[in-house]
């Protein structure tokens, strides 16, 4: 008598169909390892834009209240995004460029210049952006900053250090770029105390009367794109779940025919 054909599933014991097992096993795996991580990512920009948002919020405090040249790593990354103020003068002979910064995707430098204070002790000042032929001129009045006295408020951030294949930037000498804003690095190179931080410029008085730099800007307090990369990676996640039984199933109709 005539019916439908017995459907069996045992080819899907063989080495060949095993591999592509393991294959979609591994790659269920790693999209959900991947989704987990962006939403771990999501959650820790979280908690940095509520941090910034916070600190950000305060009353910029002198530096000099809670910046000491001896003060701690530990305690400037929890002084990170606070705003303070410093009064001083710009020591442009001590000036650097970092080097590889972008600016609405268009090549150039940061500009660090150290601003001392009557104590002395220098804050190391990120004034902002200039595009790469103002860097390349080696002309630093192209972005001067302003002269005499200057008060000066910015964002505390920490010294930046390098990781994986960053380059590394030779330890003895003295070096007008820098491959990132290392404050340790450039106060190896000046005759007075630095302090281990940095600012952003947020603001100055007098302010600089020429189109460069241009101020670094703020970081924006959203999710980024960490939900969407989430929800692509579960979303294939559940694709491969759909699909790879879907695709035994069919083999195993063609085989019983």
């Amino acid at each position: 008598m005539g019916g439908h054909p017995e459907i069996s599933y045992r080819f899907a014991l063989r080495p060949k169909w095993i591999i592509w097992h393991v294959i979609a096993v591994s790659a269920v795996v790693t999209m959900v390892f991947l989704g987990l991580w962006q939403v771990r990512r999501l959650q820790e920009r979280r908690a940095d834009n509520a941090i910034i948002l916070a600190r950000g919020s305060v009353d910029p405090m002198p530096v000099a209240e809670v910046l000491a040249p001896d003060t701690l790593p530990t305690k400037v990354e929890a002084l990170t995004f606070r705003r303070v103020v410093a009064v001083g003068e710009y020591r442009v002979a001590d000036e650097v460029l970092v080097r590889n910064r972008t600016n609405g995707g268009a090549p150039g430098y940061w500009v660090l210049t150290p601003l001392q204070q009557a104590s002395g002790v220098a804050l190391v000042v990120n004034r902002g952006w200039i595009p790469l032929p103002y860097g390349d001129a080696n002309d630093p009045a192209l972005f001067a900053p302003p002269s005499g006295t200057v008060t000066v408020t910015g964002a505390i951030h920490e010294t930046q250090k390098q990781e994986g294949l960053g380059v590394e930037d030779p330890t003895d000498g003295r070096l007008a770029k820098l491959s990132r804003v290392d404050v340790p690095r450039l106060g190896q190179q000046v005759a007075y105390p630095v302090l281990p931080a940095y600012i952003d410029l947020v603001g100055s008085d007098p302010p600089s009367l020429l189109a460069q730099p241009q101020p670094i800007p703020p970081r924006e307090l959203n999710d980024g794109s960490h939900v969407n990369y989430a929800g692509q990676w579960f979303i294939f996640t559940t694709l491969t779940l759909i699909t790879y039984p879907l695709l035994l199933r069919r083999t195993a109709r063609r085989l019983a025919t």
